[in-house]
């Protein structure tokens, strides 16, 4: 039996909206009441409840730590971002001594030990850090990585056995910088984001008004607290916010996605929680048509079912609904949103209650090119990501930086007191996306009566022969055909041998049958053909090759340099 106590939803603690200068003083606050951080096991059950008082007083002696071990003011300290007490308290140690804490990646399902390793040596070698503090489980592909860069390092356990100096604290100022978040595409060419306390408490206030915070509300969380929507939305924001949060490591909700479902029923209190689409899939999916699910879920508490981080799906939306409504979710509960690190997180956020909106838009108008052809018009369902946050203003403009009327669709662009002041020692990529304030955020949308519309990244769409497709619209396509699903899919253009532009869609294939594949294969091509109107050339590779980034979002960047590089080998099918 299991004898813990969560810490309570409710407090007597007067609550304040992330209107502290610092998160350091944000996180005193915070711990001046009864709320905090509950971590579970892979079976949703409470393993450890950290109040803030705790995390407070074990980031002061973390920091006292730091201190002696000669780290002070705008060094960086590395962490591998594992969910747990371990990490928040060194996070907040080094934000105590005015260190810039910088989450690192932990391995992913797919890579092996050596990607892995070469992952954390970029990011480190990137950042300049000081010391590499990580688990103890990862000891040997951490050392490896450090050992590589001519960092120290030290498992947490280690560190937490080193004595620690009584000297006061430094100062912090609201315009130091508080942390560096990399981005979940930085791999190669990392891009830290150098983020300040006056950023991330700016973006923490817009989000919770943005969600309209409630005394009674509780955070469930799965997500991996090295990605922004993690580390900002799921800790940061229930510290600076003083809202009890309960945790599932994201290992964990791979392995038992219903644990997640589980514990938003158990909550005690309105709940809100956020996942990408293919969380609300994987649950969908795995749920199938069971009939008990009314028996084993109650998520009529689900106030906010966030939803931001990858393309916002409908489909899967409604999926997800008819799958559980049975147990009381409301689909007016989703609350979808538009964000990225370099503007500490929310850009845009749905007014709760108002759940998925739709506009269909035709195929053309996407494009932005009209081929004046007999085609039949096609349609994509585009997802309405809200109202800009507080103190946000997005403009969407054209190429040549004119802002674009309502219902044009151009590059988006957002200015506001949470976008970052550059990327770490990069100069030349900060001027490359910021202008007079504003930033270049690489996606494409538009504005309808003040709600935003994001229809894809920029740097992903497929020019061939003058003419723009989305490559999405040519992964959805395929996922039409039986037995594929979001992720299987990635569309990409490459030059053939005969120097021609064509696109490559590389599909995950489960079958071994030789005749198969063939048919699969031609019923692919003839798929994106009707869609597109262009022959492309079709590959089909093994489960489990497509590469995903840290925060499980497919790249098609990194499977197209895979691909031509030969890293990525499809089957070979006979004529």
């Amino acid at each position: 039996m299991n004898d813990l106590i969560a810490t309570p939803t409710r407090d007597d603690l007067e609550r304040r909206f992330s209107d502290f200068g610092t998160l350091g003083e944000a996180l005193d606050y915070a711990a001046s009441g009864q709320r905090g951080l509950n971590f579970h096991d892979m079976r949703g059950q409470l393993a450890r409840a950290y109040p803030y008082r705790a995390l407070r007083q074990d980031a002061l002696e973390a920091a006292g730590r730091m201190i002696q071990a000669g780290i002070g003011p705008r060094d960086r300290v590395a962490l591998i971002a594992e969910t747990g007490a371990d990490f928040a308290a060194l996070f907040f140690g080094a934000i105590y001594v005015g260190a810039w804490p910088v989450p690192l990646p932990l391995p992913t399902s797919f890579g092996g030990r050596d990607h892995y390793v070469d992952q954390l040596s970029v990011q480190l070698k990137s950042c300049d850090a000081k010391i590499l503090l990580h688990p103890a489980e990862l000891g040997d592909m951490a050392g490896a990585a450090a050992e590589q860069c001519g960092v120290p390092a030290s498992s947490w356990e280690d560190f937490s056995a080193q004595p620690k100096s009584e000297k006061p604290l430094p100062q912090a100022d609201p315009d130091d910088i508080a942390y560096l978040q990399y981005s979940s595409g930085s791999t190669r060419f990392p891009h830290g984001v150098a983020v300040s306390h006056r950023a991330v408490l700016s973006n923490l206030a817009a989000h919770s008004h943005g969600m309209n915070v409630q005394p009674g509300d509780r955070c469930v969380s799965w997500l991996p607290w090295y990605h922004d929507m993690g580390l900002v939305g799921c800790l940061l924001s229930p510290v600076a916010n003083q809202v009890s949060t309960d945790y599932l490591k994201t290992e964990d909700f791979a392995r038992r996605p219903l644990a997640w479902l589980d514990m938003i029923s158990a909550a005690d209190g309105t709940v809100l929680s956020y996942s990408p689409t293919f969380g609300y899939d994987i649950c969908a999916r795995r749920i199938g048509s069971q009939s008990k699910v009314s028996e084993r879920f109650d998520l009529s508490g689900w106030r906010v079912a966030g939803n931001g981080a990858d393309m916002i799906r409908p489909d899967v939306m409604q999926a997800f609904t008819d799958a559980f409504a049975p147990a009381g979710f409301d689909a007016k509960s989703f609350l979808p949103s538009y964000g990225l690190a370099e503007a500490t997180l929310a850009v845009s956020i749905m007014p709760p209650g108002e759940g998925i909106v739709v506009e269909m838009v035709e195929e053309t108008e996407l494009s932005g090119q009209d081929d004046g052809g007999d085609r039949p018009k096609r349609y994509r369902s585009i997802v309405n990501c809200g109202k800009p946050v507080r103190d946000m203003t997005v403009e969407i403009r054209c190429d040549s930086d004119e802002v674009l009327p309502e219902r044009a669709i151009g590059k988006v662009w957002c200015k506001g007191p949470s976008v970052m002041e550059g990327y770490f020692r990069d100069t030349e990529a900060t001027e490359a996306c910021m202008r007079d304030g504003w930033l270049d955020t690489g996606d494409m949308g538009y504005l309808s009566a003040g709600y935003v519309y994001i229809v894809g990244r920029a740097k992903d769409m497929i020019i061939i022969n003058g003419k723009n497709h989305w490559p999405q619209d040519i992964e959805w396509a395929v996922e039409q055909l039986a037995g594929f699903k979001a992720g299987d899919i990635a569309a990409f253009a490459i030059t053939t041998p005969g120097g021609e532009e064509t696109p490559a869609v590389l599909v995950q294939c489960r079958t071994s049958d030789d005749a198969e594949r063939s048919k699969l294969r031609d019923a692919i091509r003839e798929k994106v053909r009707a869609v597109t109107g262009m022959n492309c050339v079709v590959e089909l590779v093994p489960p489990r090759t497509l590469p995903r980034t840290s925060s499980g979002k497919l790249s098609r960047a990194k499977a197209r340099n895979l691909y031509l590089s030969g890293e990525i080998q499809p089957y070979s099918i006979a004529a």
